[in-house]
């Protein structure tokens, strides 16, 4: 007795349906239509013309500091100098440079200190006693000085200091200035600390640990990118501060970066290229500060606004 043995198609369906014989689907075709050809050229366009608003003043800026007084006039302002020279730094480096960038220095480093040390205490009362009164009053007075104008206030603060004997010191700008970063910094703060787990702070309190332990050992650590973030923002109003010291102070030796710059204007002209020099010179503290704490200033803005 034989038994026939028959083969059997499999069918297409079914071949379809064993895993090794995928079937893939074709994806999207991507159409390129005039109107997604003229918004990308619009959008390129856009991006180089911002680009060059960016890139060009700050290259005139080194070019204009490494040219002479004579070729300053002569030369195209975009050419790049016939004659580079390093005079115009020798000029700014001879003179009261390093006194004005020590200054700087100082009242940056003082109002920083100052406005992070108090904004983060204030910002972890307002968070630890959120829902009370005297919390919400406390967060809305400081919102209220984001509406007040450095320039509507400068009178009362002259007379204030002048009460205070304060005239003509690097205090008389870092107190003012700190005053003034409080708000924005603590606006930052307050945000960032919301958003840590109250079960860190129960935790915390249950071990025994006061408020000053939790400030110190908790929200300060896990508060380290925004209190970077508002750090770098003060210190560049602050360092780029002009009206608190050229009303606070009259003395050379008190003068700071951005009021020391006027000095190189003359009775009938102005050394450009000293000036331009000087400017570079004044920029390149905050620059480094900024490449340092690129990351955590990032991270800080990331943290603090988006949750």
């Amino acid at each position: 007795m034989s038994t026939a043995v028959t083969k059997t198609r499999t069918p297409a369906a079914e071949r379809r349906s064993v895993p090794g014989h995928r079937a893939t689907t074709p994806g999207p075709v991507r159409k390129h239509t005039v109107a997604g050809v003229l918004r990308r050229t619009l959008t390129g366009g856009a991006a180089l013309f911002w680009t060059a608003i960016v890139v060009v003043p700050v290259y005139w800026l080194v070019v204009t500091s490494l040219r002479s007084t004579s070729d300053f006039t002569s030369d195209s302002p975009l050419a790049l100098p016939s004659h580079p020279t390093l005079d115009s730094y020798r000029t700014v480096l001879d003179g009261d440079f390093t006194t004005y960038l020590l200054n700087s220095v100082v009242v940056t480093a003082g109002t920083v200190v100052i406005a992070v040390a108090v904004a983060l205490m204030a910002a972890f009362s307002i968070v630890r006693n959120a829902g009370t009164r005297f919390s919400r009053v406390s967060f809305r007075l400081f919102l209220l000085g984001l509406a007040i104008p450095l320039q509507a206030v400068i009178i009362p603060v002259y007379l204030l200091i002048i009460r205070m004997h304060l005239y003509d010191s690097l205090l008389a700008i870092v107190l003012p200035s700190a005053a003034f970063a409080l708000p924005i910094t603590v606006m930052i703060l307050v945000s960032f600390l919301r958003d840590v787990p109250r079960s860190l702070f129960e935790a915390m309190i249950v071990d025994g640990a006061g408020d000053w332990r939790m400030l110190w050992s908790l929200a300060a650590p896990l508060a380290r990118p925004a209190l970077m973030t508002v750090a770098v923002y003060d210190g560049l109003q602050v360092w780029n501060g002009f009206l608190f010291p050229l009303i606070l102070t009259q003395s050379g030796d008190k003068a700071v970066l951005p009021l020391a710059l006027t000095l190189f204007k003359g009775q009938f002209g102005i050394d450009v290229p000293a000036t331009m020099a000087a400017v570079v010179l004044s920029t390149l503290p905050m620059l480094a500060l900024f490449i340092l704490a690129r990351r955590q200033l990032v991270a800080g803005l990331t943290a603090g606004f988006s949750k």
